[in-house]
């Protein structure tokens, strides 16, 4: 199967059309596709202003102490276990894709197995880009409570 990738080339000529359409066997568009990915995580790891929620901490720090265990469902009873807070799946879910649309998580499906039915688990890994974001978030937490004592956080009525 051929796929259409447009690119663009600089003019090399006068009258040159500077559009390019290429047609790329499926697996190298593929290929392609993986690199350009590659390439946006890249440039995402360079936006240092991206701060992490809370909640997004929690699950990349979950998938870090999980290893190589980390699918939804132990990442979800990891956090539960513990903040001692309930995880909605689909928080979860929606949590786990925009991190690995930043480029700070990667997944990869398991072999299918007959204890789930045929179905495989997505497996997440820590990429340098999320051990990046938690080291800033950590750093950034540090200098807020920097100074402070316990008794200064008493209300003052």
């Amino acid at each position: 199967m051929q796929v259409p990738i447009y690119g663009t080339r600089q003019r090399s000529a006068p009258g040159v059309d500077e559009h390019l359409a290429v047609e790329l066997p499926l697996h190298e568009t593929l290929e392609l596709r993986t690199e350009l990915v590659e390439r946006h995580h890249t440039l995402q790891q360079l936006r240092p202003h991206d701060a992490l929620g809370e909640f997004e901490q929690s699950v990349l720090l979950a998938i870090v102490h999980l290893k190589d265990d980390a699918y939804g469902v132990t990442i979800r009873r990891e956090i539960e276990r513990r903040t001692g807070r309930s995880v909605a799946v689909g928080a979860l879910y929606t949590a786990l894709d925009r991190l690995e649309r930043k480029g700070f998580v990667r997944s990869a499906a398991s072999d299918p197995t007959p204890q789930r039915g045929g179905r495989s688990k997505r497996h997440f890994t820590l990429r340098p880009a999320g051990a990046a974001a938690l080291e800033r978030s950590h750093q950034m937490m540090r200098r807020m409570w920097a100074g402070l004592k316990p008794r200064l956080l008493r209300s003052r009525t």
